[in-house]
């Protein structure tokens, strides 16, 4: 299947999906052809598509092959790809963090491995707008990017088996909060008050934007919703 629009390479996922991977002279451009090719696609009211999943630079795109098959599928979103699409905008969130709470305060192997205080990993981290890259890992666990190129951590050598819910970490150039206990392989700046999943719906969206909003130990007991 040849590129069309935005997209540059078509990958077949099994006989019911197409994966689209989309161009962009930067990861944060690319995503936004990604969101507005997914966006054009839900507006469009397909019978046949099942479901539609973003993430980075791509979209799976998995469709009901007792309707239509890969062909049909290629032919109907190439043309839709030609229609003008409006810009995308998620929603955007400020998520209050106790910076080295109890349980979740890798604060000063941060500093170590970074070379910055504890309050430059703070101030860093709370810096700058992310976006919400991709959903996954866990129900509304979020991946967030970029961090300051200053704050970029590896992943720890060895996962623990329970990060505390709220957990807000790093990795690499990656920053996320744990929307429920789970073991974690990240480095964790915090605790976050706010729920993140209701039921089968999520606050983070891929396409939403996020800031960090520092708080102390009364505020978070005070907005605590766990």
């Amino acid at each position: 299947m040849q590129p069309f629009g935005d997209v540059k390479q078509i990958v077949s996922a099994g006989i019911d999906g197409l994966l689209f991977y989309f161009n962009g002279p930067s990861l944060d451009e690319a995503n936004t052809q990604c969101l507005q090719f997914c966006d054009t696609l839900a507006s469009a009211g397909l019978s046949w598509v099942r479901d539609v999943v973003p993430a980075y630079d791509s979209a799976l795109v998995v469709f009901d092959a007792l309707k239509v098959d890969g062909h049909k599928v290629y032919s109907t979103l190439s043309t839709l790809a030609s229609v003008t699409q409006s810009a995308f905008e998620g929603r955007c969130h400020t998520l209050p963090v106790w910076y080295g709470g109890k349980d979740a305060n890798d604060l000063s192997l941060v500093a170590t491995q970074t070379g910055l205080s504890e309050n430059d990993v703070i101030t860093l981290h709370t810096s700058v707008e992310y976006c919400v890259y991709a959903v996954g890992f866990a129900p509304g666990f979020g991946y967030m990017g970029s961090t300051p190129e200053a704050l970029s951590c590896p992943r720890l050598a060895t996962p623990r088996k329970r990060v505390p819910q709220g957990a807000v970490a790093i990795a690499d150039r990656q920053t996320a909060v744990y929307p429920s206990v789970s073991p974690g392989g990240w480095h964790l700046l915090g605790l976050c008050p706010l729920r993140l999943t209701f039921g089968q719906d999520a606050l983070l969206k891929t396409g939403d934007k996020v800031t960090f909003k520092s708080i102390n130990e009364k505020e978070f007991i005070v907005l605590n919703e766990y």
